[in-house]
């Protein structure tokens, strides 16, 4: 982990380093959809877009967390209503399914509508049916995140979807590898700890800045 700490300044520079792998022209060509699954992957997203006129777009999802420990994710499911369950911990826990479901209701209904409606402003999600689709995040710890837009995405019908992130753990790479088109990264890593030990600058992306960027997609 230590040779890696700090290996990108931020996510200007890691979007920067991230474009070099990218088939930029194909991108542009294609008109491929950008689909951030975080808001620093939609600053990513919105940094290699620049002047193209390729559309973005936030694919919004919320954890669902184990009962007795509210920093373990169990589950995770996204606006289109797709869950991806953690079996192992779900089975180590002793976790019901009827409880995973009932809190990604739950979870949907409360939350994600209202990341809709304040970030979009009720805009629904961009169509991507026929369309070549392109999942961006800063990093990734377990990869549910990816693994949720993904499933999700897929069940849209598009043309093909690729994932991108600067840094990537070495076990979420070889687990998304089979379902995606192509990943594209900077550095996977196989001792993966924390997106932010290797940003040496990271800070939380403000409501205003998502709605700036959600706000140009109109």
């Amino acid at each position: 982990m230590q040779k890696y700490k700090n290996i990108l300044k931020d996510r200007i520079e890691a979007a920067n380093r991230l474009k070099e792998t990218l088939p930029m022209q194909k991108i542009k060509e294609e008109n491929w959809i950008f689909v951030a699954v975080s808001s620093g992957g939609l600053e990513i997203a919105h940094q290699i877009k620049g002047t193209l006129r390729n559309k973005i777009d936030f694919l919004f999802s919320e954890s669902i967390l184990a009962p007795n420990n509210d920093e373990c994710e169990i589950a995770r499911v996204s606006e289109s209503e797709e869950i991806i369950i953690i079996d192992e911990l779900a089975h180590a826990f002793d976790i019901q399914y009827d409880y995973i479901y009932g809190e990604a209701h739950r979870k949907h209904e409360e939350k994600i509508l209202s990341y809709v409606y304040q970030f979009r402003k009720g805009r629904p999600f961009v169509e991507i049916e026929g369309h070549v689709v392109l999942l961006l995040d800063e990093g990734a710890e377990t990869g549910v995140k990816l693994t949720t837009a993904l499933k999700s995405v897929l069940a849209m019908k598009p043309k093909a979807v690729y994932i991108a992130a600067p840094i990537l753990p070495t076990t979420v790479v070889e687990n998304l590898e089979p379902f995606a088109d192509e990943l594209f990264f900077v550095y996977n890593i196989d001792d993966y700890v924390e997106t932010k030990l290797y940003y040496k600058n990271l800070p939380p992306i403000s409501e205003e800045r998502i709605e700036k960027i959600l706000g140009e997609e109109k």
